[in-house]
This record gives structure tokens, C-alpha cells and sequence, in this order.
């Protein structure tokens, strides 16, 4: 199963967030991916971030081109705007109303190296779809986004109406019931979290999280999903975590 989900059902994976980590959790969230310094600093005093802590990760990120300088702060690299642009899909999902159809994708390319087989399964898993067998990958079509036209190179393209039922071929797909009790999990320990250092190491576990949703058509999910409502919790964080950071920084 290629999703990338805790092996054991329910587990966290809560992982320490380094200086680095903060910064990126911030711009990453932030829409445009610019903050100015004064932002920045209020912002990372809350997670355990000193103020040269703050500058030594800085200058580290920008000769590292996870960064870039502006007038009057950060903003995220060219090459980091690709990861913002899949954490937002994950975070907003664009869907369409599903018609029965599946997208399937067949990989007809041979004589590959096992680090380019393992980059085309990344992608494939990135875009949202699943290996039913070696080499052929499926999804229902009901997202609003077109494969990279660079697949073609690799792979075929077909829209197929597996004989099987939907909903039992969806849970051989993807392990449904396990992600649906980390993310139940993962709202517990929001709501327990009081600590703000703890609470952004948990909503970045939010967003790791949302990246393996397979966003599926409603009637092919369990009863009592929780996808909506771990993204509005992501949401509303966001919103009054860089709401709070401005207000402060107004006030001083």
C-alpha cells in the first residue's frame, strides 16, 4: 500500500521541530510565502526559537536557497513554491463532481535504475494514486488536476470502469480505516496540546497527514471520515496564528 501512513493505526507521527522547520511551517502556511521580520520574530518566540537561533537558521536557508531576501523579510524560494503548492492541494483539495470513471495509469517504461522506479512510485503516490498491481496505478477521477505531461514518457494513460465494486476496490487501495484513526487521533491531541512549540509540531503532523488523504469521492469513504474536519482545524490555526503574530506586531 503506498500511502504514507503510520504502520500501527492511530499512531502520531510527532516529529521535534527544528529552527529550520519552524520557519518553513510558517511560510509555508503563509499566503503570499512572505513574512517580514518583525512577523517572523514574534512568531518563532512562541516555539522555543531564540532571536540568534532565528538568524543563524536564516542565513543558513538562504545560502542553502530554501530562502530568499526581500525588502523587509523572507519569502520561500522558486523551489520551495512547488511543496506549498501540494501542501495547499492537500489543505483544499479540487475536486469534481464523480462520474464512475477511474484514472489508471500503466508504466510502460523498462530498463530504469531502482532510484528512477522509486521516483516514478513518489509521484505517482503524489498525484494521488494507488498500485493495484506492478506497475499499474488508479485513482476515481474526481480531482481537478491534469498528470504532468512528462509522464507520458514513462507511462500510459487510460480512463477505465474496473468491473469490481468501487468501494471494495478503494479499501484493497488504500488503508481507509487506518487513516481515518490517525487523523481522529491527531484531533485529540490537538485539542490536548495547550503548548504552542507542541501544537505546531502536531499541525505539521496535520499537513504529513493530509498529504497521504486520498480524497476520494464521498461514497467510497468510511462513515464518519474525518478529512474536513482535520483540514478546518489546520485552517483556523493557521488563520489565528499569523492573525495573533500581526496584531502583535501592531501593538509593539
Amino acid at each position: 500500500m503506498p500511502m504514507n501512513v503510520p504502520a500501527r493505526r492511530g499512531a502520531l507521527d510527532l516529529r521535534p521541530l527544528s529552527a529550520r522547520s519552524v520557519v518553513l511551517s510558517l511560510l509555508l502556511g503563509a499566503h503570499p510565502p512572505e513574512l517580514p521580520v518583525r512577523e517572523l520574530v514574534r512568531l518563532v518566540e512562541g516555539f522555543d526559537v531564540g532571536g540568534s537561533t532565528l538568524r543563524a537558521a536564516l542565513s543558513r536557508m538562504v545560502a542553502a536557497g530554501d530562502l530568499r531576501r526581500t525588502d523587509g523579510g523572507y519569502r520561500l524560494s522558486d523551489r520551495l513554491l512547488d511543496r506549498q503548492r501540494r501542501q495547499d492541494d492537500a489543505v483544499h483539495p479540487r475536486t469534481r463532481a464523480w462520474d464512475g470513471d477511474w484514472e489508471m495509469a500503466v508504466v510502460t517504461a523498462t530498463g530504469r535504475g531502482p532510484a528512477e522506479r522509486a521516483d516514478l512510485r513518489t509521484r505517482l503516490t503524489t498525484l494521488r494514486l494507488a498500485e493495484l498491481r506492478e506497475g499499474v496505478w488508479l485513482r476515481p477521477a474526481n480531482l481537478t488536476r491534469a498528470l504532468p505531461g512528462d509522464l507520458d514518457q514513462v507511462v500510459q494513460r487510460y480512463t477505465a470502469r474496473p468491473g469490481r465494486p468501487p468501494g471494495e476496490l478503494a479499501g484493497t487501495l488504500w488503508p481507509l480505516q487506518d487513516w481515518s484513526a490517525t487523523a481522529r487521533a491527531l484531533l485529540a491531541h490537538i485539542d490536548g496540546e495547550a503548548r504552542p512549540a507542541g501544537r505546531l509540531t502536531a499541525f505539521a503532523a496535520v499537513v504529513r497527514h493530509l498529504l497521504a488523504d486520498p480524497v476520494l469521492p464521498p461514497g467510497l469513504l468510511p462513515a464518519d471520515w474525518p478529512g474536513a474536519e482535520l483540514r478546518a482545524a489546520y485552517t483556523d490555526y493557521q488563520r489565528h496564528l499569523i492573525g495573533e503574530a500581526r496584531a502583535r506586531v501592531r501593538a509593539s
